[in-house]
């Protein structure tokens, strides 16, 4: 099957799968959905995803994946090697954890569909981009901090890429990019800035991908 992965270069979701499909050496052809242009909502993207939500993979035989995390459980499940979960139920059940507090619980609250809205019920967007978006980034590192210091070695769980860095690195690109002081985290930034070393994850950067701008100085 020829897999397409409707995606946005810069947003955290589609960037966790990017990782995931680095990891498991599979081939896609990419789809840029521009998600400031609103392409998301238009009749076309949402005869793939209803949802109006980026990633969505296409298997190529009729079938459609959404949910980041979902896309990452397949991958897990069709192509186990090299695995991306650990072996035991209990560690499964910690990367889990760890996954879950980025992709439930700091994710939904700052994309771009929330600050559309906070926007429009006329929140000033410096108000957004510190007191909204900064602090539910501190809320969930702050939770997620003990976890990676206990369970972590060069990455998040152990010393293997699994799913919680799928989720931790481009959770981590974000919060840079919205000038967040990061150094009250140190495991989590360590793990965070080891796994971006990885061939997989470099291949999965937002400035990578063909939707990327050009950058001023010239092409990528």
């Amino acid at each position: 099957m020829a897999l397409t992965l409707h995606s946005a270069w810069r947003a955290t979701a589609p960037y966790r799968v990017r990782i995931g499909l680095a990891l498991k050496g599979v081939e896609y052809g990419y789809h840029a959905i521009d998600l400031i242009a609103g392409q998301q909502r238009e009749p076309a993207y949402k005869a793939v995803n209803p949802q109006g939500l980026t990633p969505a993979l296409d298997l190529g035989d009729g079938t459609v994946l959404a949910q980041s995390l979902a896309i990452l459980e397949w991958l897990e499940e069709t192509r186990p090697q090299p695995p991306i979960l650990p072996r035991s139920a209990l560690d499964r059940a910690m990367v889990r954890r760890m996954a879950g507090i980025i992709a439930c619980d700091i994710h939904p609250l700052n994309n771009t569909r929330v600050g559309r809205k906070l926007k429009n019920l006329g929140v000033p967007d410096e108000v957004v981009a510190t007191d909204w978006i900064q602090g539910w980034i501190r809320d969930g590192f702050d939770a997620l901090e003990p976890l990676v210091a206990q369970h972590g070695g060069r990455f998040a769980f152990g010393d293997t890429p699994t799913i919680a860095d799928c989720c931790l690195v481009p959770q981590v690109y974000s919060a840079r990019r919205f000038k967040l002081d990061v150094t009250p985290w140190p495991a989590l930034i360590g793990a965070a800035d080891r796994a971006a070393e990885h061939p997989a994850f470099q291949a999965a950067h937002p400035d990578r991908q063909p939707d990327a701008p050009i950058p001023a100085g010239g092409p990528r």
